[in-house]
């Protein structure tokens, strides 16, 4: 590996990360895959706790005139949830019917992300399951934190989130998001995900359709 490098690649972290979830295994868990990068790591994941794999898109909410300022953000699933940020959206002045139709346009861009890796598979209840929420690192945590108060408005019975590597601050604001964080690698100083593999590549379409499948087969064999 490269200097500085904890993991080999993705795969290989998924596998590390397995190993720290072998106690979820007995409670029927969903896992959650951020696409594209988290697409690997989940894949280990559900292949060593027999689980289901799914996608879980998250898409930003852009300010009017400025779509890079984030004013809330949709969660992917059977039940679609909206995560506002109240104080962005008052100090804007964001119209209400602003604010549905870039709803709508995010959730049509979702579909379309959704048909492209799975078909027309529908995205799996998330109520009552054990839920795990699965990528390939955190930077800032900002994606991550929509998705998990999104998954929290579906009334999981119990939702984790695990990944391998995170800075420490990022840790420590998300564990109120969630009942268990599962982390295996928190350096101080951070920089970025990437930094922490030795092969970062990219993960293609390809990939992702190819690993969801496999996953996919693997669940009906069991």
């Amino acid at each position: 590996m490269i200097d500085g490098a904890m993991f080999p690649d993705r795969r290989a972290a998924g596998r590390c990360l397995a190993q720290a979830l072998l106690h979820l295994r007995g409670r029927n868990p969903l896992v959650l895959a951020l696409p594209r990068g988290g697409v690997p790591v989940a894949f280990e994941v559900a292949t060593a706790l027999g689980a289901e794999l799914d996608l879980l898109f998250v898409r930003k909410l852009g300010a009017p005139g400025h779509e890079e300022f984030g004013i809330g953000a949709v969660v992917d699933g059977a039940e679609p949830q909206l995560v506002v940020n109240e104080a962005a959206m008052r100090q804007l002045g964001v119209d209400p019917a602003y604010l549905r139709a870039e709803l709508t346009r995010q959730l049509t861009e979702i579909e379309r992300r959704r048909r492209a890796y799975v078909g027309e598979r529908p995205p799996k209840p998330l109520t009552g399951r054990t839920v795990i929420v699965v990528d390939d690192g955190i930077a800032t945590g900002g994606t991550v934190t929509a998705a998990l108060m999104g998954i929290r408005k579906n009334l999981p019975a119990y939702l984790v989130l695990a990944v391998p590597v995170a800075p420490p601050d990022a840790i420590a604001a998300l564990r109120a998001q969630c009942d268990e964080l599962v982390c295996l690698e928190a350096p101080d100083p951070f920089y970025a995900v990437g930094a922490h593999y030795a092969d970062f590549t990219q993960t293609g379409d390809a990939e992702v359709i190819d690993l969801l499948a496999r996953a996919n087969a693997i669940g009906q064999a069991a």
